[in-house]
């Protein structure tokens, strides 16, 4: 997915500013990173962080707050609160989520209780965050401007963090994932082995509920562990997101 802003090609003159070329690298760093596990997504979610930290020393610079006009200032604004409604709506259902873990690894533990009912509440929970997602996604997609100019600095940032939120999304759905060819190699039946391998906590445990008997407390416990990373992760962008926001605000 890509987002762009109706913009001029020469209305940023301030990305020759070193702190401008210091945003365009970690752009960079950020299109060309893979998100085929856990550890991958949390890395790409504290580049985000730096980016976001960055963007708001950018939005400091006299030569930035001159150049913006009122319905660009306007469209960041508008793009910073919609992916902070994704950053909300993610920690929301993560933490559901592992509330519903904790009961299920209280069941395995004490080896009594009801866990086919707490499966069926994890389960649900997974279902409302997806259902939550497509509702933000969609405004996000409602919002995209037909009109392919210059992308804007805050517009590639938009579009690389919205990136990384459909990738973390498809991770937490249990896909099995070979990287950026994992849609072919499902396509094309090949490299099964290599996908196996490469099989997310989400997936592993999903499978695990199929067949209660088989479902192994270590897997429970790391799945909550991963949740707790990713959480932790998407706090930290929500905190940078909102200094942004208000330095926005201040222009």
């Amino acid at each position: 997915m890509t987002l762009s802003f109706h913009v001029r090609s020469n209305s940023f003159p301030s990305r020759q500013h070193p702190q401008a070329t210091h945003v365009d690298e970690q752009l960079s760093r950020l299109r060309s990173s893979e998100t085929a596990s856990s550890s991958s997504i949390c890395q790409r979610l504290s580049n985000l962080q730096d980016l976001h930290d960055s963007l708001d020393k950018m939005l400091r610079l006299s030569s930035t707050q001159q150049t913006l006009s009122q319905e660009q200032i306007e469209m960041i604004l508008d793009g910073s609160i919609k992916i902070l409604d994704l950053c909300n709506v993610s920690k929301d259902g993560l933490s559901q989520m592992k509330e519903s873990l904790k009961e299920i690894e209280s069941i395995l533990r004490r080896k009594r209780g009801d866990i086919s009912a707490e499966i069926k509440k994890y389960l649900a929970s997974r279902k409302s965050l997806k259902k939550s997602f497509q509702k933000v996604l969609k405004n996000l997609k409602t919002g995209h401007r037909k009109n392919k100019e210059s992308l804007a600095v805050f517009g590639e940032a938009e579009a690389v963090t919205v990136s990384l939120f459909e990738s973390m999304f498809t991770f937490m759905s249990g896909t099995k994932s070979c990287g950026k060819w994992s849609l072919v190699s499902k396509m094309m039946s090949q490299n099964k082995a290599a996908c196996e391998d490469e099989e997310n906590e989400f997936r592993r445990v999903d499978l695990e509920f199929q067949s209660e008997k088989s479902l192994k407390i270590e897997d429970v416990q790391n799945l909550d562990s991963c949740i707790q990373d990713l959480e932790d992760g998407i706090e930290s962008l929500s905190k940078s997101l909102i200094k942004y926001r208000v330095s926005i605000l201040n222009i």
